[in-house]
């Protein structure tokens, strides 16, 4: 069966079209629109009208793909901007519209569970791993094993909501940001204890990706060598603080740069930094799959075929 499904982030829309057989998703088409959805949430909770129109504008555009790849069945879920929103009702009204099927708004946990389905796809059976998803919003962490997921959760941290937070204008202002990351992070710890600390972690979201390409100098279009590629923290602060000492523009002239992310990419290296720092990590694995992938896992997978 060929089934499709639109994930609604706080920074873009995408899509994934897939073959099930087996239990097993074989990708056929991904795509990506930079939408910035979180930017048109207002300070009293709204999402603002063009905001919505141009989010449901790239939700009909994929819609329309996926029936254009012979999809069967095609679902839409919505994360962080329209869970946040007080107008979610109005954003799933009309993203529906556009769609042709209805909108499903993630809880944070929800989200948290699909990112680590999704990112541990790789992996092999009954590895103990950890999983961090950075998104425009919030951030997800979860752990588990072969036998499942042991802990999860969402934090109100993304890189676009930082960034409206504490703007970076050079290095040195990366310390305010990553002290904010801890201080929503901790709390969330706290309520949710993770059971123990994997010497495995995978990130999956676009922060971990264009890391991947600007540590090894290809156009950020080269997805070849993105997939398991090993992070460590030294890098990962050495390309942050490099980005952070040359403007938007500068940033740009780079091929490695992805120029949805230029101005967003060391807000969510900054939130990565906290939550390494806090858990301890070394190092972190790329994963080029995620909550899209843990979305198709779930529904059509090898989890669903065996709960039949």
């Amino acid at each position: 069966m060929r089934a499709a499904v639109i994930g609604i982030g706080s920074n873009s829309v995408r899509l994934l079209v897939g073959d099930m057989c087996g239990g097993e998703t074989k990708q056929v088409l991904r795509d990506r629109e930079g939408t910035r959805l979180f930017a048109g949430l207002t300070e009293d909770g709204c999402l603002e009208e063009e905001a919505i129109r141009v989010t449901a504008d790239a939700v009909r555009r994929m819609a329309e793909t996926a029936r254009e790849q012979k999809a069967e069945t095609l679902q839409v879920f919505a994360t962080s901007a329209a869970r946040d929103a007080v107008n979610g009702s109005a954003f799933c009204r009309m993203t529906e519209e556009a769609a042709g099927v209805p909108v499903r708004i993630l809880s944070g946990q929800e989200e948290a569970e699909l990112s680590f389905l999704g990112a541990t796809l790789a992996a092999g059976p009954g590895l103990d791993c950890g999983v961090v998803d950075i998104g425009g919003g919030s951030t997800e962490i979860a752990v588990g094993n072969g036998t499942g997921i042991l802990a999860s959760f969402s934090s109100q941290m993304g890189a676009v909501r930082l960034k409206r937070m504490i703007p970076i204008r050079c290095r040195g202002d990366m310390a305010d940001v990553e002290k904010m990351a801890a201080q929503i992070l901790e709390p969330c710890l706290e309520k949710n204890p993770l059971p123990f600390l994997p010497d495995c972690w995978i990130g999956t979201g676009g922060t971990f990706t264009s890391l991947s390409v600007l540590s090894r100098g290809v156009p950020w279009t080269d997805r070849r060598g993105v997939q398991g590629d090993l992070l460590t923290q030294e890098t990962i602060r050495r390309i942050g603080e490099e980005l952070a000492d040359l403007s938007v523009a500068e940033r740009l002239k780079s091929p490695s740069m992805q120029p949805g992310r230029a101005d967003i990419v060391i807000h969510g290296i900054c939130i990565l930094l906290a939550v390494m720092n806090r858990l301890g990590l070394k190092h972190i694995l790329v994963s080029e799959t995620g909550n899209l992938d843990g979305w198709l896992r779930r529904e059509y997978g090898a989890e669903k075929k065996e709960e039949a």
